[in-house]
């Protein structure tokens, strides 16, 4: 998978693309990461990317020149990839779409900021509008660094199979209470059944409080 990121702010995105998982799933040739600097088409000496909104109101607003030149600068490369822009006005980010993103070839992540941008960018360039929350952030970084980090995780070959599927929300339930080592601490123990080694019996126990959990979790909701 090829995944590009419109930004201005490459150095938050690159430091997150460096640790972990991520930094893993390049050195293993499964996703290929592209941090577009949206100040590179900047208008003018001073790179100008903002401008105040028609018909007055506080803030500013991305011009549209850069953001199209940006997404030029890939489709001239023949990618053709699937346009995402983070957006209050989006719909809701579940695991759904996280599974469904993982399927894609290649992803175009746009990071906003300031007072949004303007209009025309997202008539003429988003496929999709996504948003992970109804609360406002300062720029789209962040949004886009959950989702790429939710996305990557399904993509095949950047995590074994069995750990993605016991995770929360992967068969739509909350995942079961987990412990390690020791059995018992400051007088709270580990229930017996984990430590007996019968796995078909603990395999029933857990896919039983991966149900309790939901349903407990969901009536708090």
């Amino acid at each position: 998978m090829k995944v590009f990121i419109i930004t201005l702010f490459p150095e938050v995105i690159q430091t997150y693309l460096n640790t972990s998982i991520m930094k893993k799933a390049q050195e293993k040739g499964v996703i290929f990461f592209s941090i577009i600097p949206l100040r590179d088409f900047g208008i003018g000496k001073h790179r100008q990317v903002d401008d105040y909104p028609y018909g007055g109101g506080p803030g500013m607003l991305l011009r549209p020149e850069p953001v199209f030149e940006a997404v030029d600068s890939i489709l001239k490369t023949g990618e053709n990839p699937h346009k995402i822009f983070l957006s209050p006005q989006g719909k809701r980010f579940k695991q759904d779409d996280a599974k469904n993103l993982s399927k894609k070839d290649s992803l175009l992540f746009f990071c906003g900021h300031y007072e949004g941008f303007d209009e025309r960018i997202r008539i003429s360039l988003a496929d999709e509008e996504i948003s992970i929350g109804d609360y406002v952030l300062t720029g789209g970084e962040l949004p886009v660094l959950v989702i790429i980090d939710a996305v990557a995780r399904m993509v095949e070959g950047v995590l074994p199979k069995e750990s993605i599927e016991s995770e929360s929300f992967y068969d739509y339930l909350l995942e079961y209470p987990q412990y390690t080592r020791p059995a018992e601490y400051r007088g709270m123990k580990v229930p017996e059944l984990l430590l007996s080694g019968n796995h078909r019996e603990i395999e029933k126990w857990r896919k039983q409080k991966a149900v309790e959990r939901t349903i407990e979790r969901s009536a708090i909701l």
